[in-house]
């Protein structure tokens, strides 16, 4: 964009089904540790291998995404994956973010698990040339199953431990069971007004 100045800007994908506080709080700790000038939020593209899976619809999961994240200036959303076609791949989103924002400095975040067998993604060694790798660690995860040479190149920042997921938001819906401070007021009314995860 002219006139735009040069962002450290953290991708933080994901399903987002449905987005919950955890995400929230990981997304913001990682964006003050590491001095972030803005949070991107990436749904992700479904694989047809989780085509069985509860995943819906993808305007459903932006609009979660878009309600979780009003408010805070420094978190933007994304539909980058969700527009293209056919598989969406990590470098493909990273390629189109630098022909987007030449001048940002590119952070990607991830678990500390996805480490495990990030060498099987496509062009692994193209992510770490164009961006820097971010690992969200866990409490109790060992890093000695993560391969030396890859862990020189990642910048590891500790997130809040919080016990929610995905899953079990979408399991306490189905069984009429609350989940009010699991996600955001907003997210859990588009959740009840559109009858999603019944």
């Amino acid at each position: 964009m002219p006139g735009r100045s040069c962002e450290k800007l953290g991708i933080f994908g994901g399903t987002f089904n449905p987005p919950h506080l955890a995400h929230l709080l990981a997304a913001e700790s990682v964006r003050d540790h590491l001095k972030l000038d803005r949070i991107l939020f990436v749904p992700a593209a479904i694989p047809p291998h989780k085509m069985k899976e509860n995943v819906v619809p993808a305007k459903h999961r932006l609009e979660m995404v878009r309600l979780s994240i009003q408010g805070n200036p420094f978190f933007e959303l994304s539909d980058i994956e969700l527009r293209r076609k056919g598989p969406s791949y990590t470098i493909d989103t990273i390629r189109e973010l630098k022909r987007s924002r030449p001048d940002d400095d590119l952070h990607l975040i991830m678990g500390i698990d996805l480490l495990t067998d990030f060498d099987t993604w496509k062009h692994p060694e193209e992510i770490l040339k164009e961006c820097r790798l971010i690992a969200m660690n866990r409490p109790g995860f060992d890093l000695a199953v993560v391969d030396k040479r890859l862990l020189a190149q990642v910048e590891l920042v500790n997130v809040p431990s919080v016990d929610i997921s995905s899953t079990n938001i979408r399991r306490r819906v189905k069984s009429g069971r609350s989940i009010r401070y699991m996600v955001p007021a907003a997210v859990e009314d588009y959740i009840r007004t559109n009858s999603i995860y019944l």
